[in-house]
């Protein structure tokens, strides 16, 4: 394998320039080796099938100001695959990749049709080759190989196959790491080969290993990858390196869905501040035959060489593209320079303040009429009633930091895990992010897009399990670092003093479930959502919680919850209580 080098300081600067531009920087600092030849790999990863775009912008920092963010209109799959393919345009010598999560955690359009229109259009947008990603397991291992396979979904009508049949995905999923226990075969192939021709007549290949993280397990119900095993992803990688290079392959990239962080400050930060996160620990264990890493699963965007190899990420929900470039010579067959930027995929569905550095894309009207149709199919659906409701139910929260939705929602996620089966749950918490919208009473009764507009991200939900201590622990973090109140469901209950240091508010004399104090050495079932499962909201401690089961998605269970209740109304409050009468506690983000 050849000495790789990092990108010129030159090219560097041009990173910053707009998109417009960067073609011809390119040509310009780079010449042109003799023997040598440039592939372009295109790249996304956290797609959770967002053929619309995204109802929230992204947050752009201003580079001149990185604490004053800019708002740019990203996504959306049309735009996705207009920039694709302005891309591809550029070098005829490039490969669609993903890195998994294309799919699940979904919003409405495709979630309602077990996402067979992310599917169909990221195949019409011409992905290629993909890891897969936990949530690809989301409804299990039989429907994830319908995904790739295609077919109907068994036993339903209106909500599968609207389109008279469902091919499949066009592009690959990979899965090194993904064994079958009956056979000892991986589930799907572990790797697959692109073959290019380069233009002095050279050929050479590229391998794509698919990996997906070792604790995919824990990450969805169990019976749905029961007969499967989650081995170490490094250790599945670098097993198919002497089985490529005897078929000639030098040129390696790995498509892996688990990710890192870095402190970047502004968009597209080359220098990788700060990296950490599980993926690191993974990439220094890769054999050095492996060149690149498209990354995913924290939903960050960066771009790091690492252990000599270069790592990238786009970020989640196709707001981002990660253009790489990577260099191999002809005579070795390998790649000796790698290099990259972020592209953020503008939509015209709302102003763009930087426009010259980030051009507005128009969409690609391949793809308009797939989610025109799959838009006007979810409508009816969409506006069905699941209950009756007489008085509006609530984000705003009382002084002591609870709402009425809050605890509404929170009582739905004990009520969907409590069983032995689902988890065993004694307690729910929601953060007070994860509330998107409030049940209105307008019309005297919710339709499942009202329900889905409250929990627009589909989180999975979590039962683990926290200690009495462990759980105080949390609340603390209230208004430390988190600093947003989570919402409680019935029979937990808890005081706290605003007056009091952070890190001392809450009595734990005070705090009790179902009239009994709790103990602190004492083990107890908690369910949450799968954003605050992982540390979202700085809510580290559950990120270290054990004996975690999977259980249905938020939005689920607050449908189910709705619908068995109708007609609903707010509970009472008074599971938060307030020592002190300070001003009202922390909002949500």
């Amino acid at each position: 394998m050849h000495k790789r080098t990092s990108a010129a300081p030159a090219y560097r600067l041009c990173l910053v320039l707009s998109l417009a531009l960067l073609a011809s920087c390119a040509s310009q600092v780079e010449t042109p080796v003799q023997g040598e030849v440039s592939v372009k790999l295109i790249a996304v990863n956290d797609f959770h099938g967002n053929i619309n775009p995204p109802r929230s912008p992204t947050r752009i920092p201003d580079p001149a100001s990185p604490d004053r963010p800019f708002e740019l209109p990203t996504g959306g799959v049309e735009y996705v695959s207009a920039l694709m393919a302005e891309l591809k345009a550029r070098n005829p010598l490039h490969a669609v990749v993903g890195a998994g999560d294309l799919i699940g955690g979904s919003p409405l359009v495709s979630a309602l049709f077990h996402h067979e229109p992310a599917i169909e259009a990221l195949s019409k947008a011409g992905l290629e080759f993909t890891s897969v990603g936990n949530h690809e397991f989301d409804a299990g291992r039989v429907e994830l190989l319908r995904m790739q396979n295609g077919g109907c979904f068994a036993g339903s009508g209106q909500d599968t196959c609207r389109n008279g049949k469902f091919a499949g995905a066009q592009f690959q999923y990979l899965a090194a790491n993904v064994i079958d226990q009956a056979t000892g075969r991986s589930l799907f192939p572990p790797y697959a080969i692109k073959k290019f021709k380069a233009p002095n007549g050279a050929s050479f290949q590229i391998a794509f290993i698919g990996l997906v993280l070792e604790d995919t397990a824990s990450l969805v119900v169990a019976s749905g990858v029961a007969g499967l095993e989650f081995t170490d992803e490094a250790d599945a990688a670098n097993a198919l390196i002497p089985e490529l290079r005897s078929k000639g392959i030098e040129a390696i990239v790995v498509l892996i869905h688990e990710g890192g962080l870095t402190a970047q400050k502004v968009f597209d930060d080359p220098t990788c501040p700060e990296f950490t996160g599980a993926i690191r620990d993974i990439v220094r264990r890769f054999d050095p035959a492996i060149d690149v890493v498209v990354s995913g699963h924290t939903h960050r965007p960066y771009i790091c060489h690492d252990s000599g190899r270069l790592v990238t990420s786009a970020g989640a929900e196709g707001r981002i593209i990660t253009d790489i470039d990577v260099t191999i010579d002809t005579a070795t067959k390998d790649i000796v320079r790698s290099q990259a930027t972020q592209l953020a995929v503008v939509n015209d569905t709302a102003p763009n303040p930087l426009p010259l550095r980030y051009p507005t894309l128009a969409k690609d009207p391949k793809l308009t009429p797939l989610v025109t149709f799959y838009n006007d199919q979810a409508a009816p659906l969409a506006q069905r009633e699941v209950a009756r409701i007489s008085a509006d139910i609530v984000r705003a929260p009382a002084t002591t930091g609870e709402s009425a939705l809050g605890d509404f929602i929170a009582d739905a996620q004990l009520i969907a895990t409590r069983a032995p089966e689902a988890g065993g749950a004694q307690i729910a918490l929601m953060n007070r992010g994860g509330m998107r919208a409030d049940l209105r009473a307008d019309k005297g009764y919710i339709t499942y897009s009202d329900v889905f507009s409250v929990h627009p991200f589909n989180n999975g939900l979590i039962t683990l399990t926290l200690t009495g201590e462990q759980i105080d622990e949390v609340l603390e973090l209230q208004w430390g670092p988190a600093d947003t109140m989570l919402q409680v469901s019935e029979g937990f209950s808890y005081e706290w003093d605003g007056r009091k240091p952070v890190g001392e508010r809450v009595d734990f004399a005070s705090i009790s479930l179902n009239g009994q104090p709790l103990e602190a050495t004492k083990s107890y079932r908690v369910t949450v959502n799968e954003f605050l499962a992982m540390g979202g909201d700085n809510f580290k401690v559950l990120a270290k919680a054990s004996d975690r089961v999977r259980g249905i998605m938020d939005v689920e269970a607050l449908e189910r919850y709705v619908t068995a209740r109708s007609p609903i109304s707010a509970p009472a409050l008074g599971r938060i209580r307030r020592a002190d009468s300070g001003p009202a506690a922390s909002g949500s983000h």
